[in-house]
């Protein structure tokens, strides 16, 4: 079969390449792929911008979902047949404090599938059994290709920063993770502000359609006047920095009230620099969001299944495995919002 290799270090080096079967090991089911999406990591991985630990050659791709041809032994609860997707940590060690809390997202051994483990951006791939969730009736494969983005933002909105009916949230970056953010933000009972860039119009759009109550175009240069109109001066109660980047970065401080808080979601790919002392002087409650836990997916799958967020309403494009690049392309640029590679055998 063929599958998009990172095949070794550095800046590029990711080609289609014949890969093998993956080899089913205990406690293993096998996936063919019916959906798989690229996430802002992959261009993180293709340019050699990541911490998270690769290993190469890797097939890459995490965020999929498909159907179970065959499992391995000591699997219980899941079938062939049955309609699936899966959390990207393959392994965890299960004994650090982190896993013994849950959160193993935060394992100091943990390897993900796309990065350590062959993952989703080939016809099929082995997963364990461990990480696999079955689709709720109703949830389709295409939109259950997001179902690992959505548990990002499950995560980020309701387990690390808590938010509350009423809040006020503005969201910087309304990229794929920014988007899915908003809509857990209003199951929760928020109001929320979605923030881009001139280059994000479409994605603002969206934004406004999937219920933000304002956008705006920071580079009309009046997005902080525009939170304070509508907060009496304060400032917003919270603020997820979805894009990753210094300026978004920067701007969330501005934005964020005092006691306000302020949740870094987007990954930077790389240091930066940040005025900590608004931490300080504006009594911030500042925190990271980083990945998932099982916790987050269960949530996430019960809001696809309640039709509280449309995963399917962030797919613009579907891109032929060997189209790639363009696919990969298209979200760097930011002209695509979720791009499904196609990496079914014809």
């Amino acid at each position: 079969m063929r599958g998009l290799v990172k095949y070794a270090r550095g800046p590029g080096n990711v080609a289609v390449r014949e890969v093998p079967e993956p080899a089913l090991s205990d406690g293993e089911v096998l996936v063919e792929i019916e959906a798989t999406g690229i996430c802002g990591s992959d261009l993180h991985i293709l340019e050699d911008r990541i911490e998270i630990p690769i290993r190469v050659p890797v097939v890459m791709g995490h965020e999929f979902s498909g159907r179970i041809v065959d499992r391995g032994k000591d699997v219980s609860g899941l079938g062939v047949g049955d309609a699936v997707t899966a959390m990207p940590s393959v392994f965890i060690c299960g004994a650090c404090r982190f896993c013994r809390a849950g959160a193993h997202n935060l394992c100091m051994q943990r390897k993900s599938m796309g990065y350590w483990h062959h993952g989703s951006f080939a016809p099929r791939v082995s997963v364990p059994g461990r990480c696999v969730h079955r689709l709720p009736a109703g949830v389709g494969f295409r939109a259950a290709a997001l179902a690992e983005p959505l548990a990002c933002a499950v995560h980020a909105v309701t387990e690390m920063t808590g938010v509350s009916a009423g809040d006020l949230v503005a969201i910087v970056g309304p990229g794929s993770i920014g988007l899915l953010c908003l809509q857990v933000v209003m199951a929760e009972g928020g109001r929320a502000v979605v923030l881009g860039t001139a280059v994000d119009q479409r994605r603002l759009e969206l934004a406004r359609r999937l219920g933000a109550e304002v956008i705006a175009n920071v580079d009309d240069g009046d997005a902080v006047a525009r939170v304070a109109e509508l907060t009496e001066g304060y400032g917003a109660d919270v603020v997820l920095e979805c894009s990753g980047s210094p300026s978004g970065a920067s701007l969330s401080l501005e934005l964020v009230r005092k006691q306000g808080k302020l949740t870094q979601v987007g990954l930077f790919g790389g240091p930066i620099s940040m005025d900590l002392g608004q931490v300080a002087v504006k009594e911030i409650r500042f925190t990271g969001s980083f990945g998932q836990r099982a916790t987050s997916w269960r949530r996430a799958l019960q809001l696809m299944a309640c039709g509280a967020v449309d995963t399917g309403a962030l797919i613009t494009h579907d891109i032929p495995i060997d189209d790639w690049r363009r696919g990969f392309d298209l979200c760097a640029r930011s002209e695509g919002i979720k791009v499904l590679l196609d990496v079914k055998e014809r």
